[in-house]
């Protein structure tokens, strides 16, 4: 791997207090600061917390990392693409200036996915985009009843980029399919139970998890899987439960669930249409309404995002963290130069009120199979995005302070169990009676295990 390019900390223009650093003792704090603009991130902000969470690696007093936002409504609404979208009007300069960013952006990404440190994020309100990509590969995601979770890019013309190629396709079923393409908002609770979120904790008490945190101490020789238990374990002291399920039912479940399986499994945009059609004309189905609104949902959006997407979904199942932000700086450049991203950003969040994107090409049909390819090509003479680390990995190391996924749970029960409640059991025990496990376990038992003759076993 090349060696990475240096980051200049300033450049002229740059706001000068659009990020926030503080240290409490071992905690070191990253707060996005642009409440105005829902912190939504850009380069001069990137350029800021790229040099301090490398400095901070490297210091023995700083323990742990929080990455926050200000204000009362979001961590972070996602990148600055009203900026980008001017920047590439300027033509070619322009764009790749754009395309520096999303490098900068993702360099940033890989490094808190790689980072030698506990690294938290508080999930509180709009989370989107950017600021998906600044939670997403943290060990620890902490959503709040504020939470407000969604990757929109196929809404602007754009794809699910930072980490999404990597995160998405590995939650559980076609969930993460259903979410890219549709860009379908999740609440904080639901964001728990998706496996987007790994805890779920009131907004009234972040300052006192903050303030508990900063007093950890670790010996040096202790390791990270060690310190990453602690603070798990301190973050669920201050847990005080969660929704009950008449009050907030999982979303994402039961026939529901089973019909977003049955409809986003395909490898074309096309069949997954046809999927949603009949869907829709089947009279016995208790989600024709929702195969409708899903239909009506995806035919709005950009023809060439949904189907760059669904090859991106597909394909990134098997990139790891590194080649995922090296694959998806590639494909981001190619967005920079088609026409969508900016129609889509002028008319859904510069146009007022927002109007209907004229995409170009308008039509499924109309995006060829070479096209499509052409995102996932390195042209000539360009190389891969240098990374800071080397470190790379195919599965996040974390997973454990998650909900257990439904491939967990359906290899424990093949390995052969008599109940459901020894199966609930084992989860709860595992998770030192994690909230949410229950719940999830649960549900996912209710839809694909049943009693027959034979005994008990997974469908």
């Amino acid at each position: 791997m090349s060696t990475s390019p240096a980051i200049p900390k300033e450049l002229p223009g740059d706001e000068p207090d659009d990020v926030l650093f503080n240290s409490i003792y071992g905690l070191r704090s990253v707060e996005l600061n642009r409440p105005k603009k829902l912190n939504s991130l850009n380069g001069s902000m990137a350029r800021k917390i790229f040099p301090r969470l490398k400095e901070w690696e490297k210091s023995h007093l700083a323990n742990i990392v929080l990455i926050s936002g200000a204000g009362e409504k979001a961590l972070c609404a996602g990148g600055d693409v009203a900026a980008l979208a001017l920047q590439n009007e300027k033509g070619e300069e322009g764009q790749r200036a754009s395309t520096d960013f999303f490098g900068l952006e993702y360099r940033l990404d890989h490094m808190i996915a790689t980072y030698s440190k506990p690294v938290i994020s508080f999930m509180d309100g709009i989370t989107m985009g950017g600021g998906v990509g600044l939670s997403m590969h943290a060990p620890f995601r902490i959503a709040t009843e504020k939470t407000v979770f969604a990757m929109p890019e196929t809404t602007i013309g754009f794809f699910p980029d930072v980490g999404g190629s990597f995160f998405l396709p590995r939650l559980d079923g076609e969930v993460g399919t259903y979410l890219a393409l549709t860009s379908e908002r999740l609440n904080g609770v639901q964001a728990l139970y998706t496996g987007l979120a790994t805890h779920f904790l009131h907004s009234s008490v972040l300052a006192s998890v903050t303030q508990r945190l900063s007093e950890l101490v670790f010996p040096d020789d202790v390791g990270l899987p060690e310190r990453l238990d602690t603070v798990n374990k301190t973050m669920a002291e201050f847990s005080l439960g969660l929704p009950s399920l008449k009050e907030e039912p999982i979303l994402l479940a039961g026939e529901l669930r089973n019909v977003i399986d049955r409809c986003f499994k395909f490898n074309t945009v096309e069949e997954i249409f046809q999927a949603l059609e009949a869907e829709a004309q089947n009279q016995e189905s208790t989600q024709q309404e929702w195969a409708k609104k899903t239909l009506e949902t995806l035919s709005i959006r950009s023809p060439t995002s949904l189907k760059v997407t669904l090859r991106q979904l597909r394909l990134g199942k098997k990139w790891s963290i590194s080649e995922t932000f090296q694959r998806e700086h590639e494909i981001s450049a190619n967005f920079m130069r088609h026409p969508d991203f900016v129609e889509g950003v002028k008319a859904r969040l510069m146009s007022k009120p927002p109007r209907q994107a004229e995409w170009q090409p308008a039509t499924l049909a109309e995006v060829t199979q070479e096209t499509v390819d052409r995102f996932f090509t390195i042209p000539e003479g360009e190389t891969r995005l240098p990374l800071e680390n080397k470190k790379d990995y195919n599965r996040y190391p974390h997973e454990r302070f998650s909900l257990p996924s439904e491939a967990e749970i359906e290899k424990y029960v093949r390995n052969g169990v008599e109940s459901s409640k020894q199966v609930i059991k084992h989860f709860v025990n595992r998770s030192n009676q994690k909230e949410g496990v229950e719940e999830k376990v649960s549900e996912v038992l209710s839809r694909r295990t049943r009693t027959d003759d034979t005994g008990y076993k997974w469908v």
